[in-house]
This record gives C-alpha cells, sequence and structure tokens, in this order.
C-alpha cells in the first residue's frame, strides 16, 4: 500500500500495488501497521456498504462530531464515483476547503478521511459500490452535515445532479456562525 498525502492536512490517498497473474490479483487494502504512521490511532468499530443505482447521485456532506468524531476509509468497490472531502476542523489552515478523488473498482484507490471532515460523493458511473471503514459507531445525535452545493465551500461537481436525498437538500449552509468541528 502506498499513502500519498493530499493538499489538506491528514488527509491521504491509499493507493494499493496489486499482484496480479493468470488467476486474477490480490491487493492489500488496509494495514493497522502503516496506517498507524499516518495517525490511525483508533480502531475499526464498523464497516458500511453502499449501492447507487444513477450516475449524478449526490451522498453527503455528513460528518459525526466528538465525542463520536471518527476516521473513515473509503473504497469504491464496483464503478466510479467522486469522493470529497471538506475540512471542518476550527482550528486548520485549510478550514472549509475541499479536496476530491476519483475512486473506483478500475484503480482500487481509497481515501483515508481524518476525525472532523466532512464526505460525500457523486456517482460517476449507474450502480456503484462503496465501502467504509469506521473507527467510531454510528450516533444519530452527533451526526452533523453542510449542504453539498454550500457556496463558501464551492464543490465543483464533475456532473449535473440528477438525484439527492430529500434530506441532504435540508442540510444547512455554512454562515457566519459556524464554527466547525472542536476536536
Amino acid at each position: 500500500m502506498r499513502i500519498i498525502p493530499c493538499p489538506l492536512p491528514d488527509l491521504f490517498v491509499l493507493d494499493v500495488e496489486p499482484f496480479s497473474d493468470h488467476r486474477g490479483s490480490f491487493a492489500r487494502l488496509f494495514c493497522v501497521k502503516e496506517l498507524k504512521e499516518i495517525g490511525l490511532e483508533k480502531s475499526l468499530r464498523q464497516i458500511n456498504f453502499s449501492s447507487t443505482l444513477k450516475a449524478g447521485t449526490i451522498r453527503g456532506m455528513h460528518y459525526q462530531k466528538p465525542p463520536h468524531a471518527e476516521v473513515k476509509i473509503v473504497r469504491c468497490i464496483k464503478g466510479k464515483v467522486f469522493d470529497v472531502v471538506v475540512d471542518l476542523r476550527f482550528d486548520s489552515p485549510t478550514f472549509l476547503h475541499w479536496h476530491g478523488e476519483i475512486l473506483s473498482r478500475e484503480n482500487m484507490r481509497g481515501i483515508y478521511i481524518p476525525e472532523g471532515f466532512a464526505h460525500g460523493f457523486q456517482v460517476l458511473e449507474p450502480e456503484s459500490e462503496l465501502i467504509y471503514l469506521h473507527t467510531a459507531d454510528y450516533s444519530p445525535g452527533f451526526e452533523g452535515a453542510v449542504r453539498y452545493d454550500d457556496p463558501r465551500i464551492g464543490i465543483e461537481w464533475p456532473l449535473e445532479v440528477t438525484d439527492i436525498s430529500e434530506r441532504d437538500l435540508q442540510h444547512p449552509l455554512v454562515d457566519n456562525d459556524f464554527e466547525g468541528v472542536r476536536l
């Protein structure tokens, strides 16, 4: 596994180095020892799966607040998505900055998302599937979100939005009182 720093502090792309032969391929997707070197100190608490049928669909931008903030590792196991994170850490020099990566079955790329970041994605190919590794249990009372189209964040989605949940449409826009996440 190769760990590649991103422009936002503590955010990393996880590239794999698959071994391939006539049978197919093999790749290591998770390694506690290597991830500990970039700050993973908590153990995994749950693994989630999502399937999205229609290209252009957006899911997000979600996060959990302390004391249930979480590290996420996200991989696309079928199809292709534009995966996006937003730095919401109160004291970060990149507060409200975003970063996007193409994750696909073909590139086998993952993204390591530290605590204090919102996460979402847009499906680029129909019937895309993702797995998420989480270091905290889902805690509905501590979930937060920002709007996918917030002008203060300015995410540049690659496709026209074809579908988004009513819940995700209701997330608040960032205003002058928004303090982000205090870890």
